[in-house]
């Protein structure tokens, strides 16, 4: 099995079936996360850490937010630029932003603060934000309370995402006291290509050897085909968002 940090680095190997087979963030869960630092009449300034193809950074746009995108992986930014024209995109970690201090109004994660050292990472974020702004972090989960979902899952394997969200959440550090949470309840039609995308995307699979990622994709399209409706599965998702204002 690949070690954390080869899984934490390993989508810049297949960027376009991540951006295809990922979901998007509803808007209304983004906009919550930047709640705290909405001001009529100006743009809130925003870190996107772990920006990956642009998912987030697209939606927090689309909020009429300045957004600056940070990631580790190279082939992932290349992949953000080509969706999300004019978005300022720089190589860089949580626990190391190539920011200025207190600089922007709110640093956001979707779907990588699991890969993150929260303290190291929360007191980089503390030293990013300006007075009184927001660290807001924000995953999609599948639904497994649905048995088909679970037995997806097995076939896949679970993640460190949703190990860390069933287990409460990410915990606080300084300089951020507590997180409020919210969740939101939605699903995602999805045809084969799309489906088995979203398989081939997570880290287990892409750093499989081939014949075990072959294995799973070939058992994911048994289960798809079992399921579908006119060549489409509607995939239940739980939204779950977090955020904390900086103490200080």
């Amino acid at each position: 099995m690949a070690s954390r940090e080869e899984m934490s680095t390993s989508f810049g190997r297949d960027a376009a079936r991540y951006e295809s087979g990922r979901p998007d963030y509803p808007a209304e869960a983004v906009a919550w996360l930047l709640e705290p630092v909405v001001v009529p009449g100006r743009r809130p300034r925003v870190a996107d850490v772990g920006a990956g193809t642009g998912k987030l950074t697209r939606a927090l746009r689309e909020l009429e937010a300045e957004v600056v995108a940070v990631d580790p992986d190279a082939a992932m930014l290349a992949e953000l630029r080509r969706r999300v024209s004019g978005t300022p995109a720089y190589v860089g970690t949580a626990e190391r932003m190539p920011l200025p201090d207190a600089s922007v109004d709110a640093v956001v994660a979707g779907q990588a603060w699991h890969w993150v050292d929260p303290v190291a990472g929360a007191a980089e974020a503390g030293r990013v934000l300006r007075r009184s702004g927001v660290l807001g972090l924000i995953w999609n989960v599948r639904d497994d309370g649905v048995a088909w979902v679970r037995r997806l899952t097995g076939i896949m394997h679970g993640s460190a995402a949703e190990q860390l969200v069933a287990e409460g959440g990410p915990q606080p550090h300084p300089p951020f006291a507590s997180f409020q949470s919210r969740v939101w309840e939605w699903g995602r039609p999805l045809g084969r290509e799309m489906f088995l995308d979203m398989v081939a995307s997570r880290s287990y699979v892409i750093t499989a050897g081939e014949t075990a990622r072959r294995s799973i994709l070939d058992e994911v399209g048994e289960l798809f085909d079992e399921l579908a409706d006119d060549g489409v599965v509607t995939l239940p998702y739980r939204t779950e968002a977090f955020r904390a204002v900086a103490a200080r």
